[in-house]
């Protein structure tokens, strides 16, 4: 038989979340925390009327999760509220402050709490930051039901959390929350009289409220102090107008984390708006990477190799490009050489691509993996005494510029055991049209002479 829906929550029979008897000298952004699924803002993916996990909240039916998300966009208020639909106690911990100690102290309590009959909800914060032995702490009580484990985590938990401990959480994605719905946060705020700024006589000229929640940048509590900012300086009664908001919004930065996430996505966006031909996504992405601080030497380098790896030989104009732009950036350092990394970038996309080479190098290094380690064929070798020239070395062997057309069609270059083999394969772009036309010329000529050459092996692994 399902379970009934517990009612929502109030603010008479439960006080605020954190039990603080002081919520006024609390940050607006802590005072306005929502007190039931109704008040939150964004996650109507996650929390829509009728989702899985609503349902469950709601019913009190909480299980233990890993909630992925940028910051601000809800993950300790859902933590909360899963503790207060349940009825049970919330206990928090923080990866970066807590040590296993601490953890365990909090176990102990949980499991004494436990054998009373009263559930806990133990919130870890940035849980990606303890490693395995104190990830590997929770198991038991989760197992056991002791806790119900919810922890927090900006990383992909795929890479930062042991499978231990996925195993037995399920993993909810947060979204960044939408300027639409940061702005009406920050609407509710002005308007609450108890909780908010809703009795100080505020006003906001024009399309301010919109102006912030752009500035959050995704990030209900950063739209919030803002907005708390702004109303410190205005005063009671004032308004934040657009000379106030200048100076609230003016040294506001873009989310970009240089080790995580979000630094790999951006990457990736840049490498592969390079590799298809859009200078203008991949100047965005370069603009946002350096907005975010990102180490313009690593730039550079990650463009010499999109500069090898993506247009290759169809362009080598592009790799002497990318170490001129690498060199400009040494010289001039920022802002000035940051406008090198750009042409650069333009000119990558812009201009002809192969894989080609990258390509044929792979096959090559699978085949060296594949034969082990073969002779060189007798005529292929150095001969700089008499007793190698005596054993053969170097017999046979056709110098190439004294051939017809410059090219002995009937020498192989390949250890015996392997026969010829094909690896480089130009496409029709750029200068490796010629360099293709060249080369079918010279294999077709080689195979009436010699066996046909096979292709070496399939494509090799690519990156981003």
């Amino acid at each position: 038989m399902p379970r009934a829906r517990r009612p929502a929550p109030t603010p008479d029979d439960t006080g605020d979340l954190l039990g603080s008897s002081s919520a006024a000298l609390q940050p607006l952004a802590e005072r306005m925390r929502p007190r039931s699924l109704d008040e939150m803002v964004g996650q109507r993916r996650l929390l829509a009327p009728g989702s899985a996990l609503r349902r469950s909240v709601e019913a009190g039916a909480v299980h233990s999760m890993i909630l992925w998300g940028p910051p601000g966009c809800g993950k300790t208020t859902l933590a909360l509220l899963l503790a207060r639909y349940a009825d049970a106690e919330f206990r928090s911990v923080s990866a970066v402050l807590s040590g296993l100690p601490e953890v365990r102290q909090v176990l102990a309590e949980a499991a004494q709490r436990f054998a009373g009959g009263r559930r806990t909800v133990l919130f870890v914060d940035e849980v990606h930051r303890f490693n395995k032995a104190q990830q590997d702490a929770f198991l038991p009580h989760i197992e056991r039901g002791t806790i119900v484990f919810v922890g927090a985590t900006t990383e992909n938990p795929s890479f930062e959390l042991n499978s231990a401990l996925l195993s037995r959480c399920r993993v909810h994605v947060m979204e960044a929350v939408s300027a639409e719905d940061i702005e009406a946060a920050l609407r509710r705020a002005l308007a609450d009289g108890e909780r908010g700024l809703g009795g100080r006589g505020l006003q906001v000229e024009g399309d301010g409220l919109r102006m912030i929640a752009v500035a959050a940048d995704g990030d209900v509590r950063r739209g919030l102090t803002l907005l708390e900012i702004a109303a410190e300086l205005v005063g009671e009664g004032g308004t934040i107008d657009p000379a106030v908001l200048e100076q609230v919004l003016a040294d506001r930065t873009r989310r970009f984390d240089k080790g995580g996430e979000q630094f790999y996505d951006q990457i990736s966006a840049l490498h592969k708006s390079v590799r298809s031909s859009n200078p203008d996504a991949a100047l965005y992405w370069l603009a946002r990477m350096l907005d975010g601080g990102c180490d313009r030497i690593y730039l550079a380098r990650r463009l010499t190799r999109m500069a090898v790896e993506d247009v290759g030989l169809a362009d080598p104009r592009a790799l002497q490009m990318a170490i001129d732009a690498w060199d400009t950036y040494d010289r001039l350092g920022s802002p000035e050489g940051e406008l090198a990394l750009a042409q650069l970038t333009i000119y990558l996309a812009s201009t002809a691509k192969s894989n080609a080479a990258y390509r044929a190098f792979g096959a090559a290094r699978r085949d060296v993996a594949r034969y082990g380690t073969q002779e060189v064929p007798l005529h292929l070798r150095n001969a700089p005494t008499r007793l190698m020239k005596e054993l053969g070395y170097a017999k046979g062997y056709q110098y190439d510029h004294d051939a017809e057309g410059g090219v002995a069609l009937d020498q192989t270059g390949f250890p015996d055991a392997m026969g010829e083999r094909i690896y480089y394969e130009p496409v029709e772009r750029g200068l490796e049209i010629r360099l293709k036309e060249k080369l079918d010329g010279l294999r077709a000529a080689r195979a009436r002479q010699r066996p046909a050459p096979r292709r070496g092996g399939a494509d090799p692994g690519r990156e981003d």
